[in-house]
């Protein structure tokens, strides 16, 4: 048996010196850790005898990351300092291990556990839309996908539980399928990482984090739940973990009800209900020599389509008719072992997709369209630390694919599908430098099946070579500046090559084309960061050029069965712009933050109606002012109240041939909200969060609502449908600890 040790230490807060309660020490590499008790202090048993990663956070300071040679000390203390909108402290995936955000070359959001609770949401991209430089495409409050600096759908990694989510996310009336109550934080890349995650992850990667497994010997959980005025949305969560001598497990069940939304000019809006369930189980164990872990979970969607403005709604909880059944299944198996001085990461995952159209009155549990979609992921990489300062990464990954059509209405054809990448990475930091890239080669093959008269059968393969480069230098302990150069890749999926059918919910008959090439992405990436005790700011500017860009277009004149006809063509764009935000903190508990996000999307060498790219969103400044009024205190504790304002500016920026699109007027809506942690002889029993969005009841379309082009509403006389108006909220989050 290998020798093994432990870890202990205190944890105090720099400026009064006083202990620090439920501190998280965390070994990423093992998926290990613990808290800190009622007197500060921490205990690790069952530790290899090599040189392992600390991550030590704690609500309201600085992260801290430090490695420890557990052959030479078995303590360590640490002394955490207030946050005060650090930005540059926060942890993240880098590409060759764990690092810090202020050593990325690119940009990085993030939203702890905490911001997550903070915010009132239907789904879980509600919660990241208001990011700098992220966005949302919604088809109404059930359906929603990530915009990334004005590039989503395909152009677009999500990853969840370790690995990347497949479900058919080509489509706009496809949401993301992940239960969000088992998201513990989120990190947002922006740019291409196609280097790590191959095709698709052209304009950036979503990771979805669930919590880390519990410390030894322990059983804990917590029981939540939500409700909403606008929708009625109604949901809870239960939650349950434990942690015996290493062995570890966890359940968790939620469900989620809303009947139709409201505006003041639809009124309620018929057939935007929806209703989720998810369970998820997690069985592993926990040892010095690394971890295994086997996840399970299940989604079930059911959303209403909606089809015809001016319908009026109600508060039916029920489904109507067109509606969706999206059920999702997903096995991972993720594992970690330490294999000489590095560390060895193996992935194996299945997922099942099953989403099904309901829309005969005549026979209404009979679907018409029907797609079954099964994945195989894999992904095998090694990490290893050489020396001090440097990190390297290889491995390799992919997925097959086989799809379906088990319905007897058909959009896209039965495919198969396989891709295999190969990468290598590696980052070095000296002195104030901190320079990372590296290279990946990529191959998928599609194929996919004829069908009489509606498809013919295809077969092509695609290679691409990626790669990027980047550095970080901190000018002094207050200010960095940073660069990047990276290429992108993305092939074309087939709903682009070979659709051929009327795309429910999107208002719109799509025809695909077979001779379609893959994107290429060149994309630089130029960023300032400064922070303080009293202020903190961060600049973000990127130029992308994109080789044969793909996106959809209404046909001239063309109908079929009363829908307009639309083609998928491609193009060369350019898209450039940024993010800038300042967090002004002129004493410790007051913030007031400012953010504004631009995207100037062209398609080049076009006429002036054809200039600007589709589903590009509009030019937004966001504003919070938020107080913290109790922090410590004996029966409430992290107390805060912050008041809100989002503008959109107006979107004249728009693909107007054939009247494709048409320009979004500006909106500026009104948020608040409060929340506070209770505690009871020490220990907290309740959180509460209340929210109040479009406190104005303000009426508007977001530049990506697929809803805007709904057709005429005969009731008001407008086109399309709206945004959901005046919405009130409540949240509590009650822990359970054994």
């Amino acid at each position: 048996m290998a020798p093994k040790a432990s870890l202990s230490g205190h944890v105090t807060d720099a400026s009064d010196k006083s202990a620090l309660v439920g501190v998280t020490i965390y070994v990423p590499e093992l998926s290990l850790g613990t808290t800190t008790d009622e007197n500060g202090n921490y205990v690790i048993a069952d530790l290899p005898l090599k040189t392992i990663t600390l991550q030590i956070s704690y609500l309201g300071h600085q992260t801290i990351i430090k490695k420890v040679t557990l052959q030479k000390s078995t303590t360590a203390d640490f002394v955490m300092k207030e946050s005060n909108a650090m930005i540059n402290e926060v942890v993240v995936t880098g590409l060759a291990g764990n690092s810090l955000m202020k050593d990325s070359p690119t940009p990085v959001s993030i939203l702890t556990a905490a911001d997550i609770k903070e915010v009132s949401s239907t789904n879980i991209i509600d919660a990241i839309a208001h990011q700098p430089g992220i966005s949302q495409i919604t088809t109404g409050s059930g359906i929603s996908k990530p915009v990334i600096r004005g590039l989503g759908y395909n152009r677009i990694v999500t990853i969840n539980d370790g690995v990347r989510q497949e479900g058919q996310q080509w489509g706009d009336e496809h949401g993301i399928e992940i239960d969000p109550q088992t998201v513990n934080n989120i990190e947002i890349l922006k740019g291409p990482a196609s280097l790590m995650y191959g095709s698709d992850a052209m304009a950036g990667v979503v990771i979805f984090h669930d919590a880390p497994t519990l410390a030894k010997n322990t059983v804990a959980g917590d029981v939540s739940s939500e409700y909403q005025t606008n929708n009625g949305l109604f949901d809870y969560s239960l939650h349950m973990a434990g942690n015996n001598n290493g062995y570890v497990w966890g359940v968790r069940y939620s469900d989620k009800m809303a009947h139709a939304y409201k505006n003041k000019y639809d009124g309620y809006v018929d057939n935007s209900q929806f209703r989720e369930r998810a369970m998820s189980g997690l069985l592993g164990v926990n040892k010095s020599w690394g971890y295994s872990h086997l996840k399970l979970s299940y989604y079930h969607l059911t959303p209403s389509m909606i089809e015809e403005p001016g319908a009026v709604g109600d508060k039916d909880y029920g489904h109507g008719l067109p509606y969706q059944q999206i059920h999702h299944y997903k096995a991972v198996l993720d594992n970690s072992f330490y294999v000489g001085e590095g560390n060895l990461k193996t992935l194996v995952a299945y997922q099942q997709n099953r989403r099904q159209e309901f829309e005969d009155e005549e026979n209404p549990n009979k679907p018409g369209l029907d797609f079954m979609l099964h994945t195989i992921n894999y992904d095998v990489h090694y990490a290893l630390q050489p020396a001090e300062g440097l990190s390297f990464a290889t491995g390799v990954n992919g997925m097959y694919q086989r799809s379906l059509n088990k319905g007897d209405e058909f959009l896209i054809p039965s495919y198969a599908l396989f891709d295999f990448g190969a990468f290598a990475t590696s980052s070095y930091k000296v002195g104030n430098w901190n320079v990372s890239g590296g290279l990946r080669y990529d191959t998928r093959h599609l194929r996919s099946f004829a069908l009489e008269d509606r498809f013919a059968s295809m077969s092509r393969t695609f290679n691409g070579v990626t790669g990027s480069i980047g550095a970080t230098y901190a000018i002094n302990e207050k200010m960095n500046v940073r660069l990047n150069l990276a290429r992108g890749f993305r092939v074309p999926n087939l709903s682009e090559l070979a659709s051929n059918g009327e795309h429910e919910g999107t208002f719109r008959y799509e025809i695909g084309n077979t001779e379609l090439k893959p994107e290429y992405s060149w994309q630089l990436d130029a960023g300032w960061d400064y922070t303080s005790a009293y202020i903190s700011a961060q600049l973000s500017l990127f130029a992308n050029y994109i080789d044969n860009y793909i996106f959809a277009h209404k046909v001239a004149g063309k109908v079929v069965d009363d829908v307009p006809v639309y083609q998928f063509v491609q193009g060369n764009a350019r898209l450039l712009g940024g993010e800038a935000s300042v967090d002004i903190h002129p004493v410790e508990r007051l913030h007031f933050q400012n953010a504004f996000s631009y995207v100037d999307a062209v398609q080049l060498n076009q006429t002036a109606e054809a200039k600007y790219l589709p589903m590009t969103p509009a030019p937004r400044w966001t504003s919070e002012l938020k107080y913290d009024i109790i922090r410590d205190g004996k029966t409430f504790n992290n107390t805060y109240v912050k008041f809100g304002l989002e503008c959109d500016l107006r979107q004249n920026h728009f693909y107007a041939l054939d009247n494709t699109e048409t320009a979004t007027p500006s909106y500026t809506l009104l948020n608040a909200s409060m929340g506070t942690d209770i505690k009871c002889r020490g220990k907290k029993i309740l959180s509460v969060y209340l929210t109040g969005d479009n406190l104005t009841n303000r009426a508007y379309q977001n530049n990506l609502s697929r809803l805007k082009y709904a057709g005429l509403n005969p009731v008001t006389g407008r086109q399309g449908v709206f945004n959901m108006g005046r919405n009130f909220g409540i949240k509590v989050v009650a822990p359970i600890n054994l």
